[in-house]
C-alpha cells in the first residue's frame, strides 16, 4: 500500500477568507490597506469583509459564482475582494470605466448575479457599491469558511474583438504558514506601493499576494509620477510596482524634481506589463540598484514564466530572462523548435504533472502538439537560455501597459455609419509606448467630433484612437485580410523621414 501521507514540502492551505481572519487574530492592529488618507488595519478589513460576505449571499451569490467588480484603486475595491471571496466566490475585476456595451458582454460571458460597482448604466442583474453592500449586513461576525474554486477572472479584450475571461487554474486559497518570502520577493515586514490599477491581472495578483502575506498595502487612486516618489518616501517603503510608462514619466520629471524624494528604503522594484526600452530600464537600475530591479513576463495564461534581475539584465540587456516556472521554447514557421539565435514564435507550456493554469471562457488557446499553446509574442534566447522579445503579439497594441486588440476598435468603428471599412495600428509613443491610429476607408463626409463621440460610448478611453486618417483606397482584400504590420509599417516609415525632412 502507497504511503498517503502527506509530503512536509507541500504547504497546508486555507483560503484566503480563512487567511485574512487569520492576520486578523494575530495583528489586528496591523495596517492591511491604505487609499489616500483612509487606513484599514486587518481586524477592520476582515469585518467589512464578513458583512459584504453575508451582503452578497443575501442577494443570492454562491460557492462558484463570477462576481463582476467595477472599481477604481480603493480600500472598497480590496474589502469587495475578500468579501467575494469569503463567500467562495470569485472576483471577475473589469476597468470602472468599462462602457455599457463591454459590460453587458462581459456579464454574459461571466454569468454574474451581481456587479459590485458604481457604473450608472442600467443593466439587467443588480449593480450596487461597496457602501450599498455594507448597508445590508451589520454582522461582522465570523462567516462559514468557504473556498472558492478559482480565485480570479481577469478580462482581455480578445483577439475576436469579443472579450474573454481568463478563469485562474488555481482555488482561492494560500498557505497556512506565511513563507518568509513570498511572491514577488514580498514579506510580511514590507510597505508596497502599488500605483497601478488593481482592475490588470498584475495588479490584482500583487494585491492578492501582499495581503495574504500580511505585509501593508499601499494603494494609490491614480498614478502620478512625482506623487509616487513622495508616497515611496513618505511611506518608507519597501517594494513597488511600475509599468514602463510610469517608469517613463518618472524619469521624464526635472532632475531636482526625481533627487528631491529619498527612494533608499526600496528593496524591491517590479516592472512588467509592456517591453521596457532598454535606456529607461538602465537608468532605473542605476538609480535605484541593479538588485532591486526584477522583470517578469508570463501571460496572464500563467503557462511560464521567465524572471531577470537588474545586476543580470547588465550582462544580458534586452532580455527578459530565464524561464523560471514552466518551459519555453522559439518556433518556426513550420512548428519546429528553433535553436538558440534564431526568432520565431513563443511557446509555452505548464510543467509536468502540475494543473491547469487557466481556463479561457470566450476564446480558444493557439496550440501545438504535446501541451505547447503561444500567446503570439515573437522572440529568441541566447546559448544562456535568456529570452529576448522581438515583438509582442503582432496584431495586438500594447498602451501604457494594457492590452488593445485592434479588431475590439475596429468593431467600434465599423457601427459608425460613415465607416466603410477601417484598420486599426500602434504608432510607437514616447509616453504610452504605442498610440492607437485608426485608418477609415469612409463613406461620405465623416465629423470628427460625432465619431469620437461614438467610440467614447463603446470603448474604454485607452481603446480609443488618439489619431485618425482618412484614405480612399480599401483597407481589406477580397478575402476580409487587412495587412496591418505593413499599414504600421509604411506610417512609421513617413514619420521617420518626415522627421528627418
Amino acid at each position: 500500500m502507497a504511503d498517503a501521507t502527506i509530503s512536509p514540502d507541500v504547504p497546508e492551505m486555507i483560503s484566503l477568507g480563512a487567511k485574512l481572519s487569520q492576520h486578523a487574530a494575530t495583528q489586528p492592529d496591523a495596517p492591511a490597506v491604505t487609499c489616500g488618507d483612509q487606513t484599514l488595519s486587518y481586524a477592520q478589513l476582515d469585518a467589512r469583509a464578513n458583512r459584504i460576505c453575508r451582503a452578497l449571499q443575501s442577494l443570492g451569490v454562491k460557492q462558484g459564482d463570477l462576481v463582476t467588480l467595477g472599481l477604481p484603486n480603493s480600500t472598497g475595491f480590496v474589502e469587495a475582494c475578500y468579501g467575494v471571496w469569503k463567500a467562495g466566490a470569485t472576483p471577475q475585476p473589469v476597468s470602472f470605466r468599462l462602457p455599457k456595451g463591454e459590460l453587458e458582454a462581459i456579464i454574459e460571458l461571466a454569468r454574474t448575479p451581481i456587479v459590485i460597482a458604481d457604473f450608472k448604466h442600467r443593466i439587467a442583474v443588480p449593480l450596487l457599491t461597496v457602501e450599498a453592500l455594507l448597508a445590508l449586513s451589520d454582522d461582522a461576525g465570523p462567516v462559514p469558511d468557504l473556498v472558492p474554486p478559482i480565485s480570479k477572472a481577469p478580462t482581455s479584450g480578445g483577439s475576436t474583438g469579443r472579450p474573454k475571461l481568463i478563469l485562474a487554474g488555481q482555488p482561492g486559497v494560500t498557505p497556512k504558514e506565511s513563507p518568509e518570502v513570498g511572491g514577488w520577493r514580498l514579506t510580511a515586514s514590507d510597505i508596497a506601493v502599488l500605483p497601478a490599477p488593481l482592475y490588470h491581472n498584475a495588479g490584482f495578483g500583487m494585491m492578492m499576494a501582499s495581503t495574504t502575506i500580511g505585509c501593508h498595502l499601499v494603494l494609490m487612486p491614480r498614478f502620478d509620477p512625482e506623487t509616487t516618489l513622495a508616497e515611496i518616501e513618505k511611506r518608507r517603503a519597501t517594494w513597488v510596482y511600475l509599468v514602463p510608462t510610469m517608469m517613463n514619466r518618472i524619469w521624464h520629471l526635472p532632475d531636482e524634481v526625481r533627487a528631491k524624494y529619498d527612494l533608499s528604503s526600496l528593496r524591491t522594484l517590479w516592472h512588467l506589463a509592456a517591453p521596457c526600452p532598454p535606456w529607461l530600464k538602465e537608468a532605473f537600475i542605476h538609480w535605484v540598484g541593479p538588485e532591486v530591479v526584477m522583470e517578469l513576463y508570463a501571460g496572464t495564461e500563467a503557462q511560464a514564466v521567465t524572471i531577470i534581475s537588474g545586476a543580470e539584465w547588465l550582462t544580458h540587456k534586452g532580455s527578459v530572462g530565464k524561464v523560471t516556472a514552466g518551459e519555453m521554447m522559439a518556433v518556426g514557421e513550420d512548428g519546429q523548435r528553433l535553436p538558440a539565435g534564431q526568432t520565431g514564435e513563443i511557446y509555452m507550456r505548464r510543467a509536468a504533472d502540475t494543473p491547469p493554469t487557466y481556463k479561457y471562457l470566450g476564446a480558444e488557446a493557439k496550440t501545438l502538439a504535446g501541451g505547447w499553446e503561444s500567446l503570439g509574442d515573437i522572440g529568441w534566447f541566447d546559448e544562456e537560455g535568456y529570452l529576448y522579445l522581438a515583438d509582442r503579439r503582432t496584431d495586438m497594441i500594447l498602451v501604457g501597459g494594457s492590452n488593445v486588440y485592434p479588431a475590439e476598435v475596429e468593431a467600434a468603428l465599423e457601427e459608425f455609419p460613415a465607416v466603410q471599412s477601417c484598420a486599426v495600428i500602434g504608432i510607437p509613443d514616447d509616453d504610452l509606448g504605442n498610440r492607437i491610429h485608426a485608418i477609415i476607408q469612409a463613406k461620405g463626409k465623416v465629423d470628427p467630433e460625432a465619431l469620437k463621440a461614438h467610440l467614447a460610448e463603446r470603448l474604454v478611453p485607452y481603446k480609443q484612437p488618439r489619431s485618425f486618417e482618412f484614405v480612399d483606397e480599401p483597407l481589406r482584400d477580397d478575402a476580409g485580410k487587412v495587412r496591418r504590420t505593413a499599414l504600421r509599417d509604411a506610417r512609421i516609415a513617413a514619420l521617420k523621414e518626415g522627421a528627418g525632412a
